[in-house]
C-alpha cells in the first residue's frame, strides 16, 4: 500500500492540526461528537440550530473540536449530510476544529468527498477534519439506495482502495499515466500549480473511525489518527486500541499514535434529572435496534414505557456505558475512562430528547474541569 505523505496538515497555529491540548483540569482534550438528534415535538431546523449553539458554547470553553457523523433513514438523526451540516456550523464560529465523525466513504465516490472537503478547507482554512468510516450508517436497505448497489460487502472491502484513491485527490499527486492523473479536486492543490494559483498549503487531516479492529489496523499501519466508537462499542475499545498501537508505524502525518474516543455522557444538576435524560436515548436505542426507529422519545414516554425483560436488560447494558450524573459524577467517570483506555482525546456525545439538556449538559462538563470561559 502507498505511503501516506499526507501534505501539510497544520493548524495554522504551529500544530500539525491533529494533537489537541488539554484544557483546564481535563485529562486530555475535550471535543464534541454531536448526532444532532430530533426529538417528538422538534423539527430538524431546531435540531440544527441547537447544534449551532452547542459548537458555539463549546468553543467559547476551549473544547478542541466540533465533528458530525453521516446517519441515513433515522427519524431521530439529522445529520444525513454532513459537509452541508459542517458548512453552516463553520459561519458560526472561528476556532473549533470542525469534521466527520464521520463520512462512510463506501457510499460515495471518493472525488466527491474531496471536493466537498476541499470546499470546507477553503471556507475554514486550517481547521477542518475528514474523519472516514467503513460502515454505512444506515440498514442494508437504505445502503443498497445510496450506492446503487446491493453488493454491501464489496463496498467495505474495498475501503483501503477508496482511502487511498481519496487521499491522492486531496494531495493532487496520481501519478504519471494513472487513469485519474488528469483530474483534480478543486478546490485544491492543483490551484497553486495554475498560472497565478495562490493556494492554501492546508488540507484536511484523515482520520479512520471505527468500532472493531479493522480501521485499528489499518490506520496503524498508514501511521494515521484513529477515532474509536466506545459509546455503542465499549466492549471492543481496548483490544482496538491496543491493536492501533502496536501496528503502528510513524509517517509524515503522525510520529506516534493518536486515538479519540467517542463517548456517551450527559450531566445534569442532580442525578435523578441525569437519568431521566439518558432513558430516552436509551429508550431510541431499544427501537432501532428493533427495527422502529423513531424520534427521540420526550423523558416522560421513556418514564412510562413498560420495557420487557429483554429490553430491560438492554437498555441495563446500554446505561452502564452512558457516563450519565451530576457534573462531579461525570467528570469522575471521565477521568476514569481516560485513565482506563490511554486515549489521547475524549469526544463527548450527548444525546437526550430537547436541546436544553445537551447544552446543560456540555456547560455542566465544562466547569467541572474549569475550562475557560470567552475562550
Amino acid at each position: 500500500m502507498d505511503e501516506i505523505r499526507g501534505g501539510n496538515t497544520g493548524d495554522g497555529t504551529g500544530g500539525d492540526g491533529i494533537r489537541g491540548t488539554a484544557a483546564g483540569t481535563a485529562p486530555v482534550p475535550l471535543s464534541v461528537l454531536d448526532l444532532v438528534t430530533v426529538g417528538q415535538g422538534r423539527t430538524a431546523t431546531q435540531a440544527l440550530r441547537t447544534g449551532v449553539e452547542i459548537a458555539k458554547l463549546t468553543e467559547s470553553r476551549g473544547f478542541h473540536r466540533y465533528w458530525v457523523a453521516e446517519h441515513h433513514s433515522m427519524p431521530g438523526v439529522a445529520s444525513s449530510s454532513p459537509a452541508v451540516i459542517l458548512a453552516h456550523i463553520a459561519a458560526h464560529t472561528d476556532r473549533i476544529r470542525l469534521g466527520s465523525g464521520g463520512v462512510m466513504l463506501p457510499n460515495h465516490a471518493p472525488l466527491v468527498i474531496a471536493e466537498q472537503f476541499g470546499t470546507l478547507e477553503a471556507m475554514a482554512p486550517g481547521r477542518v477534519d475528514l474523519g472516514l468510516g467503513r460502515a454505512p450508517g444506515t440498514d442494508g436497505a437504505t445502503a443498497a439506495a445510496l450506492r446503487r448497489s446491493d453488493r454491501l460487502n464489496e463496498g467495505a472491502d474495498d475501503f483501503p482502495q477508496q482511502l487511498m484513491e481519496l487521499i491522492r485527490f486531496l494531495d493532487d499527486d496520481f501519478p504519471d499515466g494513472h487513469p485519474y492523473a488528469r483530474i483534480h479536486a478543486v478546490p485544491g492543490p492543483v490551484q497553486a500549480t495554475a498560472d497565478g494559483g495562490v493556494q492554501s498549503a492546508h488540507r484536511p487531516p484523515v482520520w479512520l473511525l471505527g468500532s472493531s479492529g479493522f480501521s485499528a489496523r489499518l490506520a496503524g499501519t498508514l501511521g494515521l489518527p484513529f477515532a474509536f466508537a466506545h459509546h455503542f462499542s465499549a466492549q471492543n475499545t481496548i483490544p482496538a486500541l491496543d491493536l492501533y498501537r502496536s501496528s503502528f508505524r510513524p509517517s509524515a502525518v503522525l510520529d506516534a499514535p493518536y486515538a479519540l474516543i467517542g463517548v456517551s455522557a450527559l450531566a445534569a444538576d442532580d442525578e435523578r434529572e441525569a437519568r431521566r435524560q439518558v432513558l430516552t436515548g436509551a429508550l431510541s436505542m431499544v427501537r432501532l435496534r428493533t427495527g422502529r426507529p423513531g424520534l427521540i422519545p420526550s423523558p416522560e414516554e421513556a418514564a412510562a414505557y413498560d420495557f420487557s425483560p429483554m429490553e430491560r436488560e438492554f437498555v441495563d447494558g446500554w446505561l452502564a456505558n452512558v457516563v450519565h450524573g451530576t457534573a462531579d459524577e461525570v467528570r469522575t467517570g471521565l477521568d476514569d475512562l481516560a485513565k482506563r483506555t490511554g486515549a489521547d482525546e475524549l469526544m463527548i456525545t450527548a444525546n437526550a430528547h430537547g436541546g436544553e439538556a445537551r447544552l446543560r449538559s456540555y456547560e455542566l462538563i465544562a466547569d467541572a474541569y474549569g475550562l475557560p470561559r470567552g475562550a
